[in-house]
């Protein structure tokens, strides 16, 4: 019987055995990573929600841009294309109420209910005692009616007044003038522009929610006015409660020690 010697390991062999010691220290530092990164981020979704209600908290309360979730609110579901429609109809409301001098008769603030767009009523929506929309105030709340048609929020319609009585047989009190100048400023966007009915909401608050104390003229006059609130969807305040959680967490937990 013939014994044949044994076949000795190829220089090839020996070479390529480092491959296996690289290919152990990859997957080591893969799980390594994946281990940082699941404890150190939320989910994607969660994400998301959270990137856009910060970028909505940290844009500021005028009425240029105010962007995140629906363009200005967080928690949004709406398209880019949509979110832009809004952006511009922000811009035209902007630019419009700084060519036609109106900064001080109207402005665009963020509440925690929504963003709230203040009318004065003197010299801009109505007579004095009076609940008929002015053929002057048209232009205004066409533009603001276009901002409203990029968004699918509740609209809540606010009328107040100051704490100056009114006694006559249309309007016993501040009560009945501020509903109805509410109301007014409803019709006007849902016959004269088209927005559909069933977002809408009108309220007459009479003079309990004053933004100055009522001690003067210009005070009161200040006082007279009606709000638009383009209020928060369900899943938008559920966004801003995530956002606020998440904020604490970070700036509350210590990052994990390596």
């Amino acid at each position: 019987m013939i014994r044949r010697p044994a076949t000795l390991p190829s220089n090839n062999e020996h070479l390529d055995r480092w491959l296996l010691t690289y290919a152990d220290m990859i997957t080591l530092l893969t799980i390594f990573f994946l281990l940082l990164y699941s404890m150190s981020v939320v989910s994607r979704g969660k994400f998301s929600s959270l990137a856009g209600s910060v970028r909505s908290s940290l844009s500021t309360a005028k009425p240029s841009i105010t962007s995140g979730g629906t363009g200005i609110l967080p928690g949004s579901s709406q398209s880019q294309s949509s979110e832009q429609n809004y952006v511009a109809n922000m811009q035209n409301l902007n630019e419009y109420m700084e060519q036609h001098k109106l900064k001080d008769r109207v402005s665009v603030a963020q509440e925690t209910r929504g963003i709230v767009i203040s009318m004065l009523a003197d010299n801009m929506l109505f007579t004095r005692g009076s609940a008929e929309v002015q053929v002057a105030s048209a232009p205004m709340l066409q533009k603001v009616a276009q901002l409203l048609r990029s968004v699918k929020n509740t609209v809540q319609v606010e009328g107040h007044t100051c704490d100056l009585p009114i006694k006559t047989p249309q309007f016993p009190s501040n009560w009945e003038l501020s509903t109805a100048r509410a109301g007014a400023v409803v019709r006007e966007f849902t016959e004269n522009h088209g927005l559909e009915p069933t977002r809408f909401r009108a309220a007459g608050y009479a003079s309990i929610h004053p933004v100055v104390p009522n001690t003067s003229d210009s005070n009161r006059s200040r006082n007279r006015r009606v709000d638009i609130v383009i209020m928060k969807s369900e899943s938008q305040k559920e966004a801003e409660v995530l956002r606020r959680a998440e904020l604490n967490r970070v700036l509350i937990t210590p990052a994990p020690s390596l």
